[in-house]
């Protein structure tokens, strides 16, 4: 499949020793896809400079587009307000410190053709601590024996979408839980997803914040709010 257009989204908390590289590396990746594009920078109410980095950067391109959250969300309210204002055919998500290049972008998009959903998971584990291993396992085993998924990284920092997955979709989780919450109400539609292997790349600048007790606590207070939803 080749774009017509692209909305790259990308969800930002205190990100200012790499934002500037990330957004170069994007505009650079983008353009190799197609001449029609927008990218999407949500600052999670950033504390450090990124916020003013990334508006410097949208005074320079109008293609770089920004929206500024009051209050940090613990990631999924800065996915959907960025998810809100994706305009393109096609919306691109990755992590602000882009773990992945420009071969697993245009490779992925293949897989367009036969689906709606394209969700990337590591085929080589390398780099992680104990503790990131132990919580994305029992998280991705939770998700699996709650809602009934066969994702084997449903939180991973790479994801496209067409567009259409989000019409009419009201997505409520302000946590990373909203990976889950757009999968299941895609699932539900008859959405086809397919999943993608790719070797992540180091993060080079910054750090995760995914970890953060109060991300963590969020993610379940999430989880169990959509449960019980769905069992209403």
């Amino acid at each position: 499949m080749t774009p017509t257009s692209v909305s790259f989204v990308i969800p930002m908390y205190n990100e200012s020793r790499g934002i500037a590289n990330t957004v170069k590396e994007l505009t650079r990746i983008a353009k190799g896809l197609t001449g029609d594009y927008e990218i999407i920078i949500a600052d999670d109410g950033s504390t450090d400079d990124s916020g003013r980095i990334i508006d410097r950067i949208a005074e320079e391109d109008s293609r770089v587009k920004v929206e500024h959250l009051r209050k940090n969300t613990k990631f999924g309210g800065a996915l959907r307000r960025g998810l809100n204002r994706a305009k393109k055919d096609i919306i691109i998500y990755t992590d602000s410190d882009l773990p992945v290049d420009y071969d697993d972008i245009k490779g992925a998009f293949f897989l367009l053709d036969a689906c709606d959903i394209v969700t990337a998971f590591s085929k080589v584990k390398k780099g992680e601590t104990l503790k990131r291993i132990i919580m994305s396992r029992v998280y991705n085993f939770l998700i699996r024996f709650l809602f009934r998924t066969n994702i084997k990284d449903i939180n991973s920092g790479f994801k496209i979408y067409k567009r259409k997955v989000f019409e009419n979709m009201e997505l409520i989780s302000n946590s990373p839980f909203v990976d889950v919450e757009i999968f299941i109400k895609a699932l539900k539609r008859n959405f086809i997803i397919k999943q993608y292997p790719v070797i992540f790349k180091h993060r080079k600048a910054g750090k995760s914040y995914i970890s953060r007790p109060a991300v963590v606590l969020k993610t379940a207070a999430d989880m169990l709010r959509f449960k019980c939803q769905k069992s209403l």
